[in-house]
C-alpha cells in the first residue's frame, strides 16, 4: 500500500508540477554532520560534502592531506526509498585550488505497476501486475579557487550539474544547470553564499506509454502527459558561522537563511515570489576526535482538526568520531517531511587518502 501511495505522489510531481519543488531530491541534504546540524552548512562546511552545500568551501582541503572520499546511505519510509551519495575531492598542488566529483541517487524500487491490472473483460488479474523503479540521479563536477584579500581568505567555486530522472519505462528526463558559491573568512567568523541552480536548471521530459496504458489513464481520469520542460528556479543560501577552540574543546555554530524563488511555499517567511526559512546548528567537539551535534530547520505551519494553526520544524541530532584518516558521522532526523514524522537514521563516511612519500611511507 505504501508503494502505491508513493506512486501517486510521484505521478503528482511529474504531471502536475512544472516549476515548484522541481528536483526536490537535491534539497534533502548530504552527510551525517549536515543532517544533524539542520542543514546549516553554507559557511562552515570544510570537507568533501562542500561540493553539495557550497562548492567554494572545497578550498578548505589541503593538498598535503591528499584527496577525500565521501559516502552516505539513508532510507525513507521504513526502507522503501533509498538515498545514496558518493564523492571525491582532490586539492591541487596550486595554492587553495580543488576539483571534485559527486554522484547522488534517490530511488524507490519495486513500485507496483497496476496499469495492466484488468483483463479485456474487466476482471482483475493480479498476475499482470509488474513492478518498476523511480530513480533520480545527479552528477556534480566541482571547482573551487581560494584568494587572499588583505589577509582574509575568500573562496569562489561552482558546480556543473547533470540531472537524470527515470520512472520505469514511462518517463525520463535530462537536466542541466550550474551552482555558484562564495565563502569569506575573518578570524573566527565565516560567511557563506551558495546560489543553487543559478542559471535555472532545465529538465526535458519525455514520456512513453503504450496505447493500452493511455486508455487506462484516460479511463481513470488521469492526464496523458506529453513531452515538456521542467524548470528549477534558483535557491539562495546565506550563512554565518563562528568557530573557536578552548584547549581541547571546540565550538562551532552556524545560522543560515534559505530563500527559494519558485513562488509561495509553506515557510516561516512566505511571499508570492520568494519564500524564506532559517536553519541553525551547533557542534561541540573534543580533541578533534568526538563530535556532538544538534540543529533545526524546515519550519512549516500546520493545522489541527479545528483549524488552529501551529508551527512544526525538522530537528536533528547526531554524533561523529574521527579515527586516524576515517571520519564516521551519524544523524537522526526527520528526513522525509514534517507531516508524517518519519524519522530516519543517516550514516556517512569520509576517508582521507594521504599521498605517499617516495619511500612509500605516509606523510606526517
Amino acid at each position: 500500500m505504501k508503494k502505491v501511495l508513493l506512486l501517486l505522489l510521484i505521478s503528482n510531481f511529474l504531471f502536475a508540477q512544472k516549476k515548484k519543488y522541481s528536483n526536490e531530491f537535491l534539497n534533502i541534504g548530504i552527510g551525517g554532520k549536515g543532517q544533524a546540524m539542520g542543514g546549516a552548512m553554507t559557511a562552515n562546511v570544510s570537507d568533501v560534502t562542500a561540493a553539495f552545500w557550497n562548492p567554494a568551501n572545497l578550498t578548505s582541503l589541503d593538498a598535503k592531506d591528499g584527496l577525500q572520499v565521501g559516502a552516505m546511505h539513508t532510507e525513507w519510509f521504513a526502507g522503501i526509498g533509498s538515498y545514496d551519495y558518493i564523492a571525491l575531492a582532490i586539492p591541487m598542488a596550486e595554492k587553495r585550488r580543488t576539483i571534485g566529483l559527486s554522484i547522488i541517487r534517490f530511488g524507490i524500487d519495486g513500485i507496483p505497476n497496476t496499469l495492466s491490472l484488468y483483463d479485456d473483460d474487466g476482471t482483475i488479474n493480479f498476475d499482470k501486475v509488474t513492478s518498476f523503479s523511480a530513480a533520480d540521479y545527479a552528477v556534480l563536477g566541482s571547482f573551487a579557487q581560494g584568494l587572499n584579500i588583505e589577509g582574509n581568505q575568500l573562496s569562489l567555486g561552482g558546480n556543473v550539474k547533470i540531472v537524470r530522472r527515470v520512472i520505469g519505462t514511462f518517463a525520463n528526463s535530462w537536466g542541466f544547470g550550474l551552482d555558484l558559491g562564495a565563502q569569506y573568512q575573518v578570524e573566527n567568523f565565516k560567511f557563506g553564499l551558495a546560489l543553487k541552480d543559478a542559471t535555472n536548471t532545465f529538465n526535458s521530459w519525455r514520456f512513453a506509454f503504450t496505447d493500452k496504458e493511455k486508455q487506462v489513464l484516460s479511463f481513470t481520469n488521469n492526464v496523458v502527459p506529453i513531452s515538456e520542460l521542467e524548470v528549477t528556479r534558483p535557491t539562495i543560501n546565506l550563512g554565518i558561522a563562528y568557530q573557536k577552540k578552548f584547549n581541547k574543546v571546540g565550538v562551532l555554530a552556524e545560522a543560515d537563511l534559505i530563500a527559494t524563488t519558485d513562488g509561495k511555499r509553506n515557510t516561516l517567511i512566505s511571499g508570492s515570489n520568494i519564500s524564506m526559512n532559517p536553519a541553525a546548528g551547533v557542534e561541540i567537539s573534543y580533541d578533534d576526535l568526538v563530535y556532538v551535534r544538534g540543529g533545526i530547520s524546515n519550519f512549516q505551519k500546520d493545522n489541527t482538526f479545528d483549524k488552529k494553526g501551529f508551527w512544526v520544524s525538522q530537528p536533528g541530532v547526531g554524533v561523529g568520531i574521527k579515527i586516524r584518516n576515517i571520519k564516521l558521522d551519524y544523524a537522526f532526523t526527520n528526513v522525509g517531511s514534517t507531516e508524517n514524522r518519519s524519522y530516519s537514521h543517516i550514516v556517512s563516511l569520509i576517508l582521507q587518502v594521504k599521498p605517499r612519500t617516495p619511500k612509500g611511507k605516509l606523510q606526517d
